[in-house]
């Protein structure tokens, strides 16, 4: 059911945790089911991401796309991790299944809700980035499982 990757990210999630005083911090949250999703950005004065953290509750493709997120925006600027897709995110692992490619969804919008954080601290208006839902509605997932 999952790819080895999604597997190894579940196991073995990297970047797991908090950063005091983060540039950006984002918490999305899936209420139909359960998974909340929370990211940290610490970002430079150049607009590189020089650290990203994050906690997650919820199911292991929620742990699995938490963590390859974190791996894909970290050195990225900004504007590089603003293209970061949740397709992109389910394609690094490999795939998910049908049913779970919501887990992707919440880790697009946790970057984006840190990203808006970070904007909103720092008075920037980020291309193409719009304030954030704190809930990924069920309109955007599989409506069976």
């Amino acid at each position: 059911m999952y790819s080895e990757k999604v597997m190894d990210h579940f196991q073995n999630p990297r970047n797991v945790g908090e950063i005091e005083n983060a540039s950006g911090m984002g918490t999305v949250g899936n209420a139909k089911c359960g998974d909340i999703m929370r990211m940290y950005l610490d970002i430079d004065e150049n607009q590189v991401i020089r650290d990203v953290r994050f906690k997650t509750f919820g199911c292991g493709a929620a742990v699995a796309t938490s963590s390859m997120a974190t791996e894909l925006v970290k050195g990225k600027t900004v504007s590089e991790a603003m293209q970061i897709t949740n397709q992109a995110v389910a394609e690094a692992l490999d795939g998910l299944p049908p049913v779970k490619m919501h887990c992707s969804l919440l880790a697009e919008e946790a970057i984006h809700a840190a990203l808006w954080d970070y904007a909103v601290k720092n008075n920037l208006q980020i291309e193409g980035l719009s304030k954030p839902k704190t809930d990924i509605g069920e309109e955007e997932e599989e409506e069976d499982y």
